[in-house]
This record gives structure tokens, C-alpha cells and sequence, in this order.
């Protein structure tokens, strides 16, 4: 996926040093329950559509845009699923990330599954017992935007 211009500036003054960013998640839940997945990019993986926010954005409406642009389809935030720190992340390149991740439980709303090649190699619904091979951190966000209870958190002990 493209990388933010304003990460791309950052960069410049802190190299690889870790960076601390908010990422937007949707869980995209069709009708009869099939959930809205892309094959990335930039790493071939199947996962939910997203992005990191940038300065100034509110997460539900960056994320309702970025799931258009990296699937075709127009989205409606349903609820906040989950809000997690996830373990920071080094991509090949040496720069080294750390996501407060929102997802949200969404629903589509119009529009059509299509590629966007600078982000998708492919766009397609999935039965929730059929799903690709996915991480832990996609599964663990569509299992807490499949339940009907209250968005998820890690609670101080």
C-alpha cells in the first residue's frame, strides 16, 4: 500500500526509528454474513481493508474512504469492534512501526467489488467458514466484529 506522504516526511528526520501510528481496520460483513477481503499489494496476503490515518482525520470516515478505493465498495459504519495496540512490526525495508488499530464492524452499502492495483490484487466475499489464510491479527478482528457484545479492549489488571 502506498505509504502516507506525511510518513514519508517523518522518515526523513527519524530513519528506521519506530513510529507510533493509528490504523483504521473494516470488517466488511455482507448480508448473509460473508466478509469483504483484499489480496494486498504490496505482500500478496489476504486481509480486511485499511489504512493508517493522517493528520487531522476522523478514523470512520478515513476508513469508509479507504475501503473504496481498495475495493470498490461503499461501506457504512456499523460499530467500533475493537481497539487494540498490536506488537510492533519491522517491514522489510528496516522501518519499524507500531498501530493503535480501531476496527469497525461495517456494512456495504453500494458499489462493487474491484481491483485497485497500486493496492489489490484481488477483491472477493468470503463464507466465514471458507476464509483464506489469514494472521491471527485479521482473524481476532473479524471474530470481535462478529459478535453482537461490546467493542474489545485489553483491560489494566
Amino acid at each position: 500500500m502506498p505509504t502516507p506522504d506525511f510518513i514519508l516526511r517523518l522518515r526523513k528526520h527519524v530513519g528506521n526509528e519506530l513510529l507510533w501510528l493509528t490504523g483504521v481496520t473494516a470488517v466488511v460483513i455482507g448480508d448473509s454474513g460473508e466478509i469483504l477481503l483484499h489480496r494486498r499489494a504490496d505482500d500478496g496476503r489476504w486481509s480486511t481493508p485499511g489504512g493508517i490515518l493522517e493528520p487531522g482525520e476522523q478514523p470512520a470516515v478515513a476508513l469508509v474512504r479507504e475501503v473504496f478505493e481498495e475495493t470498490g465498495v461503499h461501506v457504512e459504519v456499523e460499530r467500533v469492534a475493537s481497539v487494540v495496540t498490536e506488537p510492533p512490526f519491522t517491514y522489510p525495508n528496516g522501518d519499524r512501526v507500531q498501530f493503535l488499530d480501531i476496527a469497525f464492524r461495517c456494512r456495504a452499502v453500494g458499489g462493487a467489488p474491484r481491483l485497485d492495483e497500486d493496492e489489490s490484487l484481488d477483491v472477493r466475499w468470503f463464507a466465514p467458514d471458507g476464509l483464506p489464510e489469514l494472521n491471527t491479527r485479521i482473524l481476532r478482528r473479524i471474530r470481535h466484529a462478529r459478535d453482537d457484545g461490546e467493542a474489545w479492549y485489553v483491560c489494566p489488571e
